[in-house]
């Protein structure tokens, strides 16, 4: 058949996204990647160098995703479609772009791990995330803001005279346009994928980029590439290098001969051709490859522990088997950052497709010798050559503009490109896509003045040319708290405070005082900061009481959220009964969330009532956004423990041992992806 592109529709079970957090995402990336090297592992200087490129501060100008649940309904999901007579991939354009399966028509096998149901969970730098498939990462260190996010996505021509899948966005984060380009040549069992991203800017831009590939597992799954060795990430926040396949004492390369979660950064030699592969008991998986630019791989693995095997279900329908990533991406590790000169740009091509090499070598002792099948097996199906033949062939092709519309992303690049006359060849970002979200500053660039009204809770853009808009607007409400955003952005964090609190002057109402709260808090002056959240709660409720709709709703909708910051912050300076009021405002249907649980536990906890606050630890909730390494559950249970075992007295090493012997952590609550020694 010849290689087409059609729509279809899938039907799976979804937990709604539900509404994005209404606050501005202030507060840094959650720490479950911060490392501290120890000081006898000596990093390559590339290495070193780009780990403390640019972090982030914050995922401004993106909001929190955290609106959804645990309560999956079957939906309808907008699905592409790309085919030949040998492989048939399956894209959901509104999820990030996501390879939802890769099927392999002679043997009928699915090469990827296809997860049964979409359940978002907190693993993307902006939360909601799910698992399985082939997933596009841009931005910084973790899963993309663009996780659950929908595309651009248009039909194009393919180098080979067939059709090609093109997707493409504006990245947020660093202000970046990206594409991702699929295609099939006639015949061909692997899908090919081209890449690009440009820097439209005067200025270097950090560059992040792993593509994320989801691979059944069970105990005979064994993860091959070309190594020696690897850099190892484990939740303990270490980095250090160790042989590959052995190291403590197992064979990592197999995912389940591991306890807990870990990431292994494969070492690759210079000069190797960079492939990874996943390979069941009888040899036969999946293998991608690329071009040389796309020189980083890693094996991901949930673990064979208590903790691993939850977040597996947690993830997923229990019974539905576990999965473990296979990984390719710009750098050593992702912990790194690469400059991406102003004007410049990177590109490679991807290959993802079936392998089969003899189980017996694969599965052997000798390590060289396993690899090197697996190597000349791919040599076989897919030489290096033309892999950078269908490269060379592709670049061209990267400009071509779309032919045909297939599904619509945000309005964000439209805005840019509004902004700043950007000419951005194949990856057109029409004025049609503005919304409403846009419209404010689109008369920024326009009068140079924002709309007088006082802000309201949503996105808004961040980058130093819109704060130079903003620097030159008249002053004003509006003006002030987005030009503290900018600020804070910039990590210009006093020139922040002070725009804000002349928002306030300007009667701005609750928004600069939420800010002004999270500032105090984030520089350490917790008591200072409960005071401002105490008054960012009580304008809060004011506004939510009001009688005009347009005050009352934005503000009734974000209380949840400013009210979960606030109790943690109002805990640290023993203020446990104004944090109980704050909950106690919160709709029935509010404070029943698992989220809201948790905190009505801690608080019980600070009023001296531990078998009230065990009591709805014994009830059970869920956390749907429980974050990726988040310990909160078992400290707090472990801390109500330690009180009910010391009663009024105090909480020594002993009483300690004894509570978690005498109260241990239930399943349910175990989410640990490090020792407990450790945590």
């Amino acid at each position: 058949m010849a290689t087409s592109v059609r729509r279809t529709t899938l039907t799976l079970p979804l937990a709604a996204l539900g509404p994005d957090n209404p606050l501005p995402a202030l507060r840094g990336p959650e720490d479950a990647h911060r490392i501290e090297i120890p000081r006898d592992t000596a990093l390559p200087t590339d290495m070193a160098r780009q780990i403390g490129y640019r972090p982030l501060r914050s995922i401004l100008p993106t909001r929190m995703r955290d609106g959804y649940g645990r309560d999956r309904r079957r939906t309808d999901l907008d699905a592409l479609v790309i085919e030949n007579d040998k492989l048939r991939a399956t894209v959901l354009p509104g999820l990030g772009g996501r390879v939802y399966s890769l099927h392999h028509k002679p043997t009928g096998r699915e090469l990827l791990y296809r997860n049964p149901v979409v359940q978002p969970a907190a693993f993307a730098l902006n939360g909601a995330w799910f698992s399985g498939g082939i997933e596009w990462n841009i931005g910084a260190t973790g899963h993309t803001t663009l996780s659950c996010a929908p595309l651009h996505a248009a039909r194009v021509p393919a180098p080979d005279g067939g059709e090609m899948l093109r997707l493409w966005e504006w990245e947020r984060l660093r202000d970046l346009p990206f594409q991702v380009d699929l295609w099939l040549p006639d015949g061909a069992e692997f899908l090919y994928v081209g890449v690009r991203i440009r820097n439209p800017h005067h200025h270097t831009a950090p560059v992040y980029w792993w593509s994320n590939t989801a691979v059944p597992e069970d105990e005979h799954t064994r993860v091959l590439a070309p190594a020696e060795a690897a850099w190892h990430f484990g939740y303990e926040r270490t980095l250090r290098r160790v042989p590959v396949p052995e190291s403590a004492g197992a064979d990592r390369t197999y995912p389940l001969r591991s306890e807990f979660p870990a990431d292994y950064f494969y070492d690759l030699p210079e000069d190797a051709r960079p492939w990874i592969a996943s390979l069941d008991r009888d040899g036969r998986g999946l293998v991608q490859t690329s071009t040389a630019a796309l020189s980083g791989r890693k094996l991901f693995l949930w673990g064979a522990g208590r903790a691993g095997r939850r977040w597996q279900r947690w993830l997923t329908e229990p019974g539905t088997g576990g999965y473990a990533e296979i990984q390719a991406g710009l750098a050593r590790t992702q912990l790194e950052h690469v400059p991406l000169d102003a004007g410049g740009e990177f590109s490679w091509l991807e290959a993802y497709g079936p392998l089969d090499a003899d189980p017996a070598q694969v599965h052997g002792a000798d390590w060289t010798a396993a690899r090197g099948t697996v190597e000349s097996r791919l040599a076989a199906v897919l030489p290096r050559d033309e892999v950078d033949a269908a490269y060379a062939a592709w670049l061209p092709y990267a400009d071509v503009e779309p032919k045909e519309q297939l599904a619509t992303g945000s309005g964000w690049g439209a805005l840019e490109v509004a902004r700043a006359g950007l000419d951005l060849p194949g990856t057109p970002f029409a004025p049609a896509t503005l919304g409403a979200e846009q419209q404010p500053w689109l008369t920024l660039i326009r009068t140079g003045e924002l709309p007088a009204a006082g802000p309201v809770p949503g996105p808004a853009p961040v980058a130093p040319a819109w704060r130079d808009l903003l620097e030159s607007a008249r002053p004003g409400p509006a003006v002030e708290y987005h030009l503290g955003l900018a600020q804070w952005h910039a990590d210009d964090r006093a020139q922040a405070v002070r725009s804000w609190e002349r928002a306030l002057a300007h009667g701005a109402g609750c928004l600069p005082l939420y800010c002004l709260a999270v500032a105090e808090s984030v520089a350490g002056e917790t008591a200072h900061a409960a005071d401002r959240f105490t008054q960012a709660f009580d304008c809060a409720v004011g506004s939510a009481g009001s009688d005009d709709p347009a005050v009352a709703r934005p503000w009734r909708d974000a209380l949840p959220a400013l009210v979960r910051e606030a109790v943690p912050v109002l805990l640290a300076v023993d203020r446990a009964d104004a944090a109980a009021g704050m909950l106690a405002a919160l709709r029935p249907a509010e404070r029943a969330g698992g989220r809201f649980r948790l905190l009505a536990a801690q608080v019980l906890l600070a009023q001296g009532q531990p078998a009230a606050a065990r009591e709805i630890f014994d009830e059970g909730f869920e956390i749907a956004d429980l974050r990726e390494g988040a310990e909160v559950l078992s400290d707090t249970w472990y801390a109500i423990a330690e009180r009910l075992v010391a009663g009024d007295g105090p909480i020594t090493a002993e009483t300690a041992a004894r509570a978690r012997a005498e109260h241990p952590l239930p399943e349910r609550y175990e989410f640990r992806m490090r020792p407990a020694e450790t945590a």
